[in-house]
């Protein structure tokens, strides 16, 4: 059982409890008496498309170039910052989506309230709040946002005629109107600037006992036995132009009668069958995995802010790790369904209208981040909202490559929003003018298949990872014998010249390469697989795919390897330059150790060892000290194999980098890091390539014994494992279709062939043997 509890109430919003259903979110603080509980809405974005191209990019870009390639980089950026950067120079931004404010008439005071708990259900998805009165009367609220129902419930029980509370909807002044549908239902509405999305959210409720009604624009349940109140939110977004035309000048009425239809079926029904329902959607994903880890009975019994203050303080806590496991894929199903919009900066849960970085999607790391755990955690269906996102994307990526560099194919700088906007964002030198959006993004899509191997998905997914490539078939050019990024930069580094200039505009920067190296090869791949078909794909401009890809794997040939600088590390540009900061919360130059297999122990292990050389430096510098940098560095760790430096710096990311609720901290919240340290107890665990599969390569002293079930390997397999004084006991591999593969432990090797349902049943001496 994985849970999050506390025993007071929120005092801020990183220490409410998170609820999501991929589409709606709302963060609950629990407070007596008064209780706003945040609510957000996937598509509550600020403003409408705006082509934001600075027109004279594309005619300066030649000389750019030149600039760079000459050395001259304070002109280079200097002329960047004229003629590359967008107008306005920011995106559309995700905002909240407004609060439910509650007054609980009947509710103790906080001084009168005793056996207070406030606790989060991993393994539900239920947050639940109790407490009693003096007199010891229990109270209590239970709260679900379902994803069959669509729409938040919360269930509130007291004594007898005791459940009294007035609710009003609110979201500052930035809204429209506000008032009620019903006697029992009330919505505020509003839009979301000139020429954008309108929104509206609706609350009803009914009681056993006492009765409901509607004052204003207030919501009362008064001297009910017990009560259900029913939150649902929508925009404009999803519906075709064409209807919402139609719905003129109605539309946020419209919109508020499509959410009370909905939230009226949710009440037509009996609370225990759409609490039943909601947890057998949620189980059919959260339960694929499982994970068993050491844990004191000392630590367990504790509250969760308790447990991580013995961390701070020095102590040791091995259970949290299996909560952070479990923590980040709750989080992941609960901001990412088949369907939505991909996770934020901040998942779906943003309590700012100017949020930090806009809680956009930030593709120099951030949002690929969110979705590393994925494939392995046996989450792939949550994978597809990004590769939704990629789609939208096309068009305007494909805009943005002809109309600013005059090359064909499609890409974006290092952020996109709702509407998928490829255009540089922001004012700022060492991250705007970064070339490789798309093509980091597009990996993803090989790494789906990598993993289920579904044929489908790569036909419709080979298109849209060539025309990335396409792009850089155009893009690069020839630097001593290579083809190279020009202009590059290392996000979002900064280098010292010889004559102490500083600069962040280069040719050819180490992560650009690999991530160009993964790329190509996925698409060289995807194009062996699927044979004729590849002559079906179609890409504007592209009359011949094979000769495409002829052209992307004769790129592909001339990349400049990965090198090892004079001190010992991987070089981060094709320069030896000195860093600005040294302890740099980007570590980009080690993308090809993860998320990529370029760098690895058994196959290249003189990287591997500039790798950790170039960890060790970060580290003693100060690396590390952002949520998800820490996320990334234990990850590095695994693909290492150094389990105790992947323990040690998870027990730092949970002194340092998290929140009283495990919210990854930046600061402030970003969930990236949530989603990276799961990916990375994962990685500790098994890790898998094509046809290879390592087991426990860094498994710490601290997890002993354990157990894991459900994690996913690449050709379309599962696999679980068992151990004990920190050596394999099982291991237990079941193929979804024709698999082979060959299995390490320590130094043993055994190759694998099962038929589709087959399964294997190996010991520590990958022995088989009976279950």
């Amino acid at each position: 059982m994985s849970t999050l509890w506390y025993t007071k109430p929120a005092a801020e919003w990183e220490e409410a409890l998170p609820l999501g259903n991929g589409r709606l979110g709302a963060m609950i603080a629990g407070n007596l008496r008064e209780e706003r509980i945040q609510v957000n809405e996937e598509t509550i974005w600020y403003g409408g498309w705006e082509d934001r191209l600075n027109p004279d990019a594309r005619e300066n870009l030649p000389k750019l170039r030149e600039l760079v390639r000459q050395g001259r980089i304070s002109e280079a950026e200097h002329l960047i910052r004229l003629a590359f950067i967008s107008g306005p120079d920011g995106q559309r931004g995700y905002q909240t989506l407004g609060d439910i404010e509650m007054k609980y008439l009947n509710d103790p005071s906080q001084e009168e309230c005793t056996a207070y708990r406030r606790e989060l259900d991993l393994d539900r998805a239920v947050c639940r709040v109790q407490y009693e009165n003096a007199k010891k009367e229990a109270f209590e609220r239970t709260c679900f946002i379902s994803r069959p129902a669509d729409c938040m419930v919360l269930h509130l029980r007291a004594p007898k005629g005791k459940v009294s509370v007035e609710v009003m909807l609110n979201r500052a002044k930035y809204f429209d109107r506000t008032g009620k549908v019903n006697d029992h239902t009330i919505y505020l509405s509003g839009n979301l600037g000139k020429n954008a999305l309108e929104f509206a959210m609706c609350l009803s409720a009914k009681a056993k006992g006492g009765r409901v009604y509607t004052m204003g624009h207030t919501l009362v349940v008064e001297g009910a036995d017990e009560a259900v109140l029913y939150f649902g939110a929508d925009s404009t977004f999803r519906y075709a132009s064409a209807d919402v035309a139609s719905w003129e000048p109605r539309v946020q009425e419209v919109l508020a009668e499509k959410i009370t239809e909905k939230l009226e079926r949710a009440m037509a029904r009996e609370y225990g069958g759409l609490l039943a329902e909601h947890e057998k959607d949620y189980r059919e994903f959260y339960d694929r995995v499982a994970l068993s880890l050491p844990e004191k009975e000392e630590n367990a019994a504790l509250p969760t802010d308790e447990r991580l203050q013995r961390i701070i303080s020095g102590g040791t806590d091995e259970g949290l790790a299996k909560l952070l496991f479990d923590y980040g894929r709750y989080l992941l199903i609960g901001c990412s369904r088949p369907g939505d919009l991909p996770a934020t900066l901040q998942g779906i849960w943003n309590k700012d209208f100017m949020a930090p970085w806009d809680s956009k999607y930030t593709i120099n790391i951030n949002t690929e981040m969110n979705y590393w755990p994925a494939e392995v955690c046996a989450l792939p269906e949550c994978h597809t909202a990004l590769f939704d996102l990629i789609g939208r994307m096309r068009e305007h990526g494909r805009s943005i490559a002809r109309r600013m560099y005059d090359c064909r194919g499609l890409m974006a700088h290092h952020n996109t929003d709702l509407y998928g906007d490829c255009a540089p964002q922001d004012n700022w030198i060492p991250a705007t003018i970064w070339t490789m959006g798309a093509a980091w993004l597009c990996t993803h899509l090989w790494m789906h298949y990598s993993y289920t191997q579904d044929l489908e998905f790569l036909k419709w997914a080979y298109p849209v990872m060539a025309e990335a490539a396409l792009f850089f078939v155009d893009f690069l050019e020839e630097k001593d014998g290579y083809l190279v990024t020009n202009p590059s930069l290392s996000p979002e580094n900064v280098y010292i010249l010889p004559s102490g200039e500083q600069g962040c505009c280069c040719m050819g920067a180490t992560m650009d390469l690999e991530i160009l190296r993964e790329l190509f090869t996925g698409c060289k791949k995807a194009a062996e697989i699927l044979g004729d078909a590849v002559d079906e794909a179609e890409i504007p401009d592209v009359s011949d795919m094979r000769k495409l890809q002829k052209e992307i794997n004769a790129a592909l040939e001339k990349l400049p390897p990965i090198r090892i600088d004079s001190t010992g590390r991987v070089m981060e540009w094709m320069e030896e330059y000195e860093e600005a900061e040294p302890g740099h919360r980007h570590v980009s130059q080690l993308y090809g150790l993860y998320p990529s297999d370029q760098i690895s122990m058994d196959k290249t292990p003189e990287l591997a060892a500039a790798a950790a050389e170039t960890l060790r430096v970060r580290l003693a510098n100060g690396g590390g000290h952002t949520g998800w940098s820490r996320a990334w560095i234990i990850n590095f760790y695994a693909k290492l194999w150094d389990g105790e430096k992947a323990w040690e710096n998870i027990c730092q990311m949970l002194a340092k980098s998290t929140y009283a609720n495990l919210f990854d901290r930046h600061p402030p919240f970003q969930i990236d890091g949530n989603f990276g340290v799961t990916a990375a107890i994962a990685q500790m665990l098994v890790q898998s390539r094509e046809q290879e599969v390592i087991l426990l390569p860094a498994l710490p002293k601290a997890w002993e014994q354990g157990e894991v079930k459900g994690l996913r390997l690449v050709g379309n397999a599962g696999i679980a494992l068992a151990w004990k004084d920190g050596r394999l006991l099982q291991c237990r591999v079941t193929a979804d279709q024709a698999y082979k593969g060959e299995i390490v432990y320590g130094s043993v090797r055994r190759t694998v062939k099962l038929k589709a349902g087959e399964t294997i049943v190996l010991d520590e001496r990958l022995q088989e043997i009976e279950e």
